[in-house]
């Protein structure tokens, strides 16, 4: 259990000043006008503007790992489950991939440079924070509106740019507000381009290049007890090279509006919401790193809307209660190739009017039943539905190239069949914390929580080694076939926390165990294989989309001691935190994919005056519980140093690092297969783990005006 939640009267936050590519976490606290009850949540970070690209950088200190993808595509993983098993929330909208591979997730949206807070829950997340999912939360919010305090204008902002060595990774960014007291306009825009990086050998890490640009314009105006925000967006992603996927990203336009309405009413508070986000997505390939022909189409929309409302009905008890709304349609498809006989002479129809709609109902309440005891429990309902049209194949020729076209039979069975499915979902949540002195914090609790199957994996059906090729996103190099009966995923976690802090608060420290069982958990089965590109010396599953039922279980620790505090030296600090986690099916092969092993980092921190310095210590363990239906491979232990400083200068912030400063070789635990190394080294041998980035010198540096 990830969180601490009580009535208080001015409320706690964490800040994290991070630096340009720089995790240098100074802790501050900030203080709301009036006092209000509600979850204090302890991975809640807000954050400055020092950094441009993957916002995903910006979580890797709350407890979440990340599976390698695009440079600013990675997928959330929280205490073993990933993908739409962990919800994200971006400005409070939803975003749905709309790739068959997951190349466009949620945080690729929300350029780093743009975001001013993160928050994680992790196992036991409250039914008002969404349903779903069952692994957690991931919210980032970007900067609300600043007005002036006074009657002059309010003119603020900054501008900024960072540089890396490795891959050569450079970008710039202008965030930029103008202001009375009632009415705010601001934008933020960003570049982000990088090269290939190079591993710890010196060897590139081929096709792991991208380029970016990221625009938002919102618009604020409040009155005494209300308020009315309106963000507009666009991205668009020129390029962006996916090393453990068949495929890369040629391009990604995205253009999203947010519009929220606050009222702050005597009796209640009412919390308003909609959201709608529009994409254009395109697979193939772009650069000599991994070449091909084969144009891939997938236009997404979605749109929704959140309605909430906080009933303070007694001093002891709050009440919240809510309704929404989210739509999803997509629609996936593959141009014919002219003059191909296997991608021709029709357009490959593999989702066709695709629709994933949810209305959800839910109400939660928070009890203070003495000083000591605080509950917080809910329920939500969710009904689900989803559904697609008829497919089609590239053609209906019983044989292409000497092998039966599977695709051909598939697509009528598909055809044929009722593709619309109905889920009715609920969602419980209990949670006790008790705190018997200033010093000692227990929490307690149970989660029921349930999410129903993605499009691609009810609807996907392509049965050929090219088309079951394209769809996932493991980067296992192996290929999928969804199941239109498959089940939805039911979650029931048990989790509990012990925090202990000094009476100086010099110290302190979080033990929190776990246990998760999923029933009907989505995995898969083996129903064939085929030979990568026709080698046949390389062998690898053909897979199904299946419900199994499995467990997660683990051990998160965390602390913080200060070491010294003088005028000589400054504040020093030193931080660790380790993880564990094993994920187990109950029946069949026992470990399941992409479960992060034992991992722990350590940082010595400085703060002196203008200057902030850390020294970090990460090291991974070897992964060797590995999923032997996908054919996972083992990793070998590594020790990551990095280091950082940053130094404040007026209005000037200038920041200066080395990552993995040994130059440590090592592979991504969580990397998956490097198909375009394979590629490269002439489709000879097994597929490689995918390597992770060697030394990088980092510089940045940001003027605030």
């Amino acid at each position: 259990m990830t969180f601490i939640y009580s009535r208080v009267m001015k409320r706690s936050i964490f800040h994290a000043v991070l630096a340009t590519s720089l995790p240098v976490v100074l802790l501050a606290s900030s203080h709301a006008e009036e006092a209000v009850e509600e979850i204090i949540l302890i991975k809640s970070q807000q954050t400055m503007p020092t950094t441009t690209g993957d916002a995903t950088n910006l979580l890797g200190n709350q407890g979440v790992n990340f599976s390698a993808a695009g440079g600013i595509s990675q997928l959330p993983s929280i205490r073993g489950m990933n993908g739409d098993r962990v919800k994200v929330l971006i400005d409070g909208g939803e975003i749905t991939s709309a790739c068959a591979n997951h190349m466009n997730p949620p945080l690729s949206y929300m350029d780093a440079s743009r975001i001013s807070s993160t928050t994680v829950l992790s196992g036991i997340t409250p039914v008002s924070m969404g349903g779903d999912s069952i692994a957690g939360t991931i919210s980032v919010d970007s900067r609300k509106p600043a007005y002036s305090d006074s009657d002059e204008l309010l003119m603020q902002g900054s501008i900024g740019a960072i540089y890396e060595s490795n891959g050569r990774h450079h970008g710039e960014y202008l965030n930029a507000t103008i202001a009375n007291s009632n009415l705010s306009l601001g934008y933020s825009g960003s570049l982000d381009r990088s090269d290939s990086y190079r591993d710890g050998s010196g060897d590139k890490v081929l096709d792991t290049l991208y380029r970016s640009e990221n625009h938002a314009i919102t618009f604020g105006a409040r009155g005494e007890v209300q308020e009315l925000v309106l963000k507009l967006t666009h991205q668009k992603v020129h390029y962006q090279g996916f090393p453990n996927q068949y495929m890369d990203m040629v391009g990604n336009k995205g253009d999203g509006v947010i519009v929220n309405y606050l009222h702050d009413f005597s009796w209640m508070k009412l919390d308003v919401l909609f959201s709608w986000n529009d994409v254009e997505h395109e697979m193939g390939f772009f650069t000599d790193e991994k070449t091909g022909t084969m144009p891939m189409y997938t236009e997404g929309k979605d749109m929704g809307y959140v309605l909430k409302a906080e009933f303070p009905l007694s001093e002891q008890h709050t009440l919240r209660i809510g309704n929404e709304y989210h739509k999803f349609e997509l629609d996936d498809w593959w141009p014919a190739v002219p003059g191909s006989m296997m991608m021709g002479p029709d357009d490959y129809i593999n989702i066709n009017d695709g629709e994933r709609t949810r209305y959800a109902l839910w109400a939660e309440s928070e009890y203070r039943i003495n000083t000591s005891w605080t509950a917080l429990y809910g329920i939500r309902y969710e009904h689900v539905i989803t559904d697609t049209d008829d497919v089609q194949p590239y053609n209906t020729m019983p044989m292409i190239m000497m092998s039966p076209n599977l695709d051909a039979p598939a697509a009528t069975a598909f055809n044929a069949r009722n593709h619309k499915q109905v889920d009715d979902n609920i969602d419980l949540t209990l949670l006790l914390r008790y705190q018997p002195t200033s010093e000692d914090t227990v929490e307690f609790g149970y989660a029921r929580k349930t999410r129903s199957p993605n499009l691609y994996e009810r609807y996907t059906w392509g049965r050929n080694t090219m088309a079951m090729t394209m769809i996932g996103w493991y980067g296992d190099g192996n290929g999928y076939v969804g199941d239109i009966d498959l089940d939805p995923e039911t979650a029931h976690t048990l989790s509990a926390a012990y925090s202990k802090k000094a009476s100086d608060n010099r110290w302190e420290y979080t033990i929190s165990p776990y246990y998760t069982y999923v029933d009907d958990f989505i995995d898969a089965t083996q129903i064939g294989t085929f030979n990568p590109r026709m080698v046949m010396s390389v062998t690898r599953p053909r897979l199904q989309f299946t419900n199994i039922d499995a467990e997660f279980y683990g051990l998160d620790v965390n602390g913080s001691r200060l070491l010294s505090q003088s005028g000589k030296w400054g504040t020093v600090n030193l931080k660790a935190r380790a993880s564990y986690t094993r994920g187990k099916r109950k029946d069949g092969p026992e470990d399941l994919y992409h479960i992060m092993p034992l991992n722990v980092k350590i940082a010595l921190e400085q703060s002196f005056q203008q200057w902030a310095n850390t020294i970090e210590l990460e090291w991974v363990d070897e992964k060797d519980d590995v999923d032997r239906v996908r054919l996972e491979n083992k990793t070998a232990k590594y020790t990551l140093l990095n280091i950082f400083t940053q130094y404040r200068w007026h209005n000037t912030t200038l920041n200066f690092g080395v990552r993995n400063l040994l130059d440590e070789s090592h592979d991504l635990p969580l990397g998956g297969v490097s198909l375009a190394q394979w590629r490269d080294d002439g489709m000879t041998g097994p597929f490689e783990s995918l390597h992770g980035p060697g030394r990088s010198a980092e510089m940045g540096i940001r003027y605030d005006f």
